[in-house]
């Protein structure tokens, strides 16, 4: 961009700036002179209410009859000065219910008086205003200065002239650059500067994108092996020797089962992440009790696993958020059985509803298992990630990677306390419903 066109955009956004600034002070300033007003009004009811309150206490207040009238009744008012002794001889006259004067005295004086101190005080105020003008000026230079960029580089994009070459220059560029490269676009143009930024910050996203990929991918296919190979392994037998001997028989069967089963769970894993990925997974928002949501998981979990002991606890009223019932349960689900993975038998695993401190409301998932180290904390949802000292319980890796994606699509977010041998407490932190909301809303969308 020239320089003129540079100063041209400058004019424009110190024009504007000076403007603001201008309407600020100016705004300062009514605000100060109705301020003023007001505390000469205040000031003249609190005098004139000092002063009959010392005039006579004997008659109750709410017993007076007051009344503004002037001291001069046949004065004829056809002249400024005529005017002048109007307002001087205005009396304020208390009287009881008997028509005994209480207090009767002009109002000029001290009403002039506190009018002159409260000008007074405006008009250093007014003066102040007037000198705060480059403060504000400075204070909305330093706010715009975002937007004095922003107009600066649209105002530059604008007057790029893209001939022919350059539309050659960025094709070249961009044919030649290989996608698992790291090097950047680079035009050596400074009209093309902000496309190539943009481009190369684009370049960044895909390729990171490819990365995290091609990482799934080889997990996944290293998941998939192992299942597969049993299966090999123990068909082989099967062929060999299953004919004739009923312990291989049954051993194989047995194993390819098991690993059948095994696969199966890990596909419909990695679908369920491969559709929400995509964006094909549907969520249908509802008003969602966490209490009965937990007592079911709660009375699930006594039915199918006899080894741990389940407790339960929540409040006694409802707790409400707008969730997709099936969904959310699921990701308890995932938690409940890392609990009992990872819990002796006979040991307790705690269930529970409550309010956190900030006013959110969590579910809660507590064991007394083997916890976890801080390193691994940090990577517990990342896909196919397990510690060391869990690979041995067998899973597959995805379950806490699923139950996080389910989260985040309810905008919460997990807090977790892990401490190595005294076991893991793992909340799901969402937002609670207003009260205000009816029972039977219901909001389907796609994610």
């Amino acid at each position: 961009m020239s320089s003129n066109q540079s100063n041209n955009v400058r004019g424009r956004m110190s024009s504007i700036r000076h403007r603001l600034a201008g309407q600020r002070v100016r705004m300062k300033m009514g605000m100060h002179f109705w301020h003023c007003i007001v505390m000469i009004a205040a000031m003249s009811v609190v005098w004139l209410a000092a002063r009959e309150y010392m005039a006579d206490l004997a008659v109750p207040f709410f017993e007076r009859s007051r009344q503004l009238t002037l001291g001069i009744p046949e004065i004829k008012i056809n002249t400024f000065g005529q005017f002048a002794d109007a307002v001087r001889s205005v009396r304020y006259t208390v009287t009881s219910k008997a028509g005994a004067v209480i207090l009767s005295e002009t109002v000029f004086v001290p009403i002039a008086l506190i009018t002159g101190v409260s000008s007074g005080f405006m008009v250093l105020s007014l003066f102040f205003d007037l000198l705060s003008y480059s403060h504000e000026l400075r204070r909305i230079k330093r706010l715009m200065a975002p937007i004095d960029e922003m107009a600066l580089r649209v105002e530059e994009l604008s007057r790029i002239e893209m001939s022919e070459e350059k539309y050659h220059l960025i094709e070249e560029k961009i044919t030649s650059l290989e996608p698992t490269e790291e090097a950047k676009l680079s035009f050596g143009d400074e009209d093309l500067m902000g496309i190539e930024r943009a481009m190369n910050s684009l370049l960044a996203r895909i390729r990171e994108s490819n990365r995290q990929q091609a990482r799934f991918v080889n997990d996944a296919s290293h998941e998939l092996r192992t299942p597969i190979a049993v299966i090999e392994g123990y068909a082989n037998m099967l062929a060999r020797w299953g004919r004739e001997d009923e312990k291989v028989l049954d051993e194989s069967i047995t194993a390819i089962q098991n690993e059948s089963e095994h696969m199966k769970h890990l596909v419909e894993q990695l679908l369920f992440l491969a559709r929400g990925d995509a964006g094909r997974t549907v969520l249908n928002p509802a008003k969602t009790d966490l209490c009965e949501m937990m007592q079911s998981v709660y009375e699930e979990s006594l039915m199918i696993d006899e080894d741990h002991i389940y407790k339960y606890s929540c409040p006694v009223d409802p707790v409400f958020v707008m969730a997709d019932e099936g969904m959310l349960k699921q990701s308890v689900r995932i938690l409940v059985d890392n609990a009992a993975k990872y819990t002796k038998p006979k040991d307790e695993i705690l269930l529970s509803v409550g309010y956190s401190d900030g006013g959110d409301v969590y579910v809660q998932v507590q064991d007394t298992g083997i916890g976890m180290k801080e390193s691994d904390v940090e990577h517990m949802f990342e896909r196919f990630y397990r510690s060391d000292e869990a690979r041995s319980y067998g899973g597959t890796g995805l379950g806490l990677s699923i139950a996080k994606w389910i989260v985040d699509k309810h905008n919460g977010h997990f807090e977790i306390t892990s401490r190595e041998e005294l076991g893991t407490r793992i909340r799901i932190m969402l937002k609670k419903v207003p009260d205000n909301v009816p029972d039977n809303l219901t909001e389907p969308h796609t994610l």
